[in-house]
C-alpha cells in the first residue's frame, strides 16, 4: 500500500470510533425529560430536555422503577456527568443494557 492509502485506511478507522462513541439515541417524541443528578427519581432535577432531542448514553446504571412510552425499567442512563434520564424514554431498541455498567 502506498502511505496515501493508509492514511485513507486510518481515517476510515478513525471515524468508524468516532461514530461509536458520538452515537446518540431519540428522547420520546413530544417529551420534555427531566435530567436527574443521579439515577432516581429521588435525586433533584438539573435541567429539562426540550421534545426532540437525541441524549449520548456514556453508561448505564439500576435505579427506580419507571414506565414510560418505552416500558417499566430500572434502567438509567448518563447522558452527561452527574446527568441521567430513565431508560424508559429513551428508544435505544432494546429492554436491556446497551452501554457499560457505570462504576
Amino acid at each position: 500500500m502506498t502511505g496515501d492509502e493508509l492514511a485513507g485506511v486510518d481515517t476510515e478507522v478513525a471515524g468508524v470510533a468516532a461514530d461509536a462513541a458520538t452515537r446518540r439515541y431519540p428522547v420520546a417524541p413530544d417529551t420534555h425529560l427531566n435530567v436527574r443528578s443521579g439515577p432516581g427519581t429521588g435525586y433533584p432535577v438539573v435541567r429539562v430536555l426540550p421534545a426532540g432531542v437525541s441524549v449520548p448514553i456514556n453508561c448505564q446504571c439500576s435505579g427506580t422503577t419507571v414506565s414510560g412510552p418505552y416500558g417499566t425499567t430500572d434502567i438509567w442512563d448518563n447522558i452527561a456527568n452527574g446527568q441521567y434520564v430513565s431508560d424508559a424514554y429513551v428508544r435505544t431498541g432494546s429492554d436491556g443494557y446497551v452501554a457499560v455498567s457505570c462504576s
